[in-house]
């Protein structure tokens, strides 16, 4: 129950953060801030942006609750109900959540805007945030307790990003936590040609803690520290100033940036919602696999998401689903610098048994790719060689590391006597073979039967791949397999 509670107020901080178009200000902490309309507030918000693309999330499940509904619906509310309650109840409420945390919680106009947008307006998709909140809410509790900090302040993620780990504003903030480049990297975020480690949760939210700690020392004010992880520490220093110093949030709130005058309104609200979310028949969605299917590994070598598609069968959806640091699929790990990685369960302990060869394994890309290098190289690398006095083909054949056979070859001699400024051709890699050659060994290849292996016990397609050259996808077409799984004494075609 606490984890359903926990997770509707992700949604309603999320969307009034961003909001910017609240223009009144309120006299003291308690009074009641007026309100426009809510499609008003929203109009071309990026937040509801983020929040409208949790839709099309892939996993989710066919709106199947977590829990037993008749277990969370402990207010006997049938299924379409959409409760609705009168302001003091609101306030009453929220005043008890005040007596139970440091943060001075209040209740006015615009937090019920935000209530009723998340709990009457867009009902499906709350539940859709509801059931993320399951999957981040405990790594942010976690970190934010190493810090000594409010747990409360797990909800400024939903504010930032709808927890869309992807999420990027057009300002060119980016991640859970909507770093900007230049804060990330102060915070020890990388930002490189592979890596977006302010696309990577675990990462990320421990800058995040640390960052809000930092203004926490400066300002001993966690909503002045919500204010400036919004609109940035020198906008609330300058409303600091034009509030006469007064170091209060209320206080400055009517100098900070119109957005930023709504984030400290959205966080109290989300706080509200995410405590009384069963009052409201809100319940989380199942995430699916995203929730309980999913486990991390140590990466200690530079590995592809390929690889591992091709040597054990991970979903390459699901690996660019669940690890969106690595925006080249490449993770470029090494043994003194490891990474993490998150993947389906059940490829786990396939992985921990076969690293050594899913490490060493080339893909059909790189095959592919190693192919197209050879072929350039035999025509990239022809050199004319002037023959000098004294030079032979032998002596020559040996300063290039090729025979003189393929000498005569390529240059067209009947014999092997050479005349001083004489030009040869010579390919260093060994060059085009001569057509009787390449005759030859088409007719061989073509006269040729299909190759078998039976299989030994410990063998595994992507061991077999790699001895005989060849991909597991091809094998896998070659004998019409279904699955990676094969038996010791299996015969399979590998050519």
């Amino acid at each position: 129950m606490k984890k359903i509670l926990l997770i509707t107020s992700v949604l309603c901080l999320f969307s009034i953060a961003k909001a910017q178009e609240i223009d009144t200000i309120p006299e003291t902490a308690t009074d009641s801030v007026p309100v426009v309309d809510t499609v008003d507030i929203f109009k071309d918000s990026e937040i509801l942006e983020m929040f409208e693309a949790l839709g099309s999330i892939p996993y989710f499940g066919n709106d199947y609750l977590d829990l037993d509904s008749l277990e969370m619906n402990i207010y006997g509310y049938d299924y379409s109900e959409v409760p609705v309650f009168d302001d003091s109840i609101y306030a009453q409420r929220i005043e008890h959540l005040a007596s139970q945390t440091t943060l001075p919680l209040v209740f006015n106009a615009n937090v019920k805007r935000c209530i009723e947008l998340y709990a009457m307006r867009r009902r499906g998709l709350t539940g859709r945030m509801l059931g993320l909140a399951h999957i981040y809410f405990p790594m942010f509790e976690a970190t934010l307790d190493k810090y000594n900090m409010p747990l409360e302040l797990k909800y400024l993620a939903m504010v930032e990003s709808a927890l869309n780990p992807t999420a990027g504003s057009h300002a060119g903030a980016k991640g859970l936590w909507q770093f900007m480049y230049q804060t990330g990297k102060q915070y020890g975020l990388k930002s490189t040609t592979l890596l977006e480690e302010r696309y990577d949760p675990l990462r990320a939210t421990e800058a995040a803690c640390r960052c809000m700690l930092d203004l926490y020392n400066r300002y001993k004010d966690w909503f002045l520290v919500l204010a400036a992880y919004n609109a940035g520490p020198g906008n609330v220093n300058k409303a600091i100033v034009r509030a006469g110093g007064v170091m209060n949030y209320w206080a400055i709130w009517p100098y900070l940036p119109k957005e930023t005058q709504s984030y400290v309104p959205l966080f109290i609200a989300v706080n509200y919602v995410v405590n009384y979310a069963p009052e409201h028949n809100l319940y989380p969605l199942d995430p699916g696999l995203l929730l309980s299917g999913t486990d991390t590994v140590q990466v200690r070598d530079v590995l592809t998401f390929r690889q591992l598609n091709e040597t054990i069968g991970v979903p390459m959806e699901d690996l660019k689903t669940f690890n969106p640091q690595y925006i080249k699929e490449i993770i470029p790990a090494t043994d003194s610098t490891p990474y993490v990685l998150r993947m389906p369960t059940q490829y786990v302990l396939q992985f921990v048994e076969k690293a050594p060869e899913i490490y060493a394994y080339k893909t059909q890309e790189d095959i592919d790719k190693e192919q197209i290098l050879k072929d350039a190289a035999k025509v990239s690398d022809r050199i004319v060689h002037k023959v000098k006095k004294g030079e032979t083909l032998a002596s020559i054949s040996k300063k290039y590391n090729v025979s003189v056979t393929e000498l005569k070859q390529w240059n067209n001699l009947k014999k092997e006597s050479l005349k001083a400024g004489q030009k040869l051709t010579v390919f260093t890699s060994g060059g085009p073979k001569s057509n009787n050659t390449t005759t030859t060994n088409s007719k061989s290849s073509n006269a040729s039967s299909p190759q078998y292996y039976v299989v030994k016990s410990g063998d595994t397609l992507a061991s077999i791949a790699k001895k005989y050259n060849t991909t597991v996808a091809k094998l896998k077409k070659l004998n019409n397999l279904k699955s990676d799984t094969i038996k010791a004494k299996q015969k399979l075609r590998v050519s």
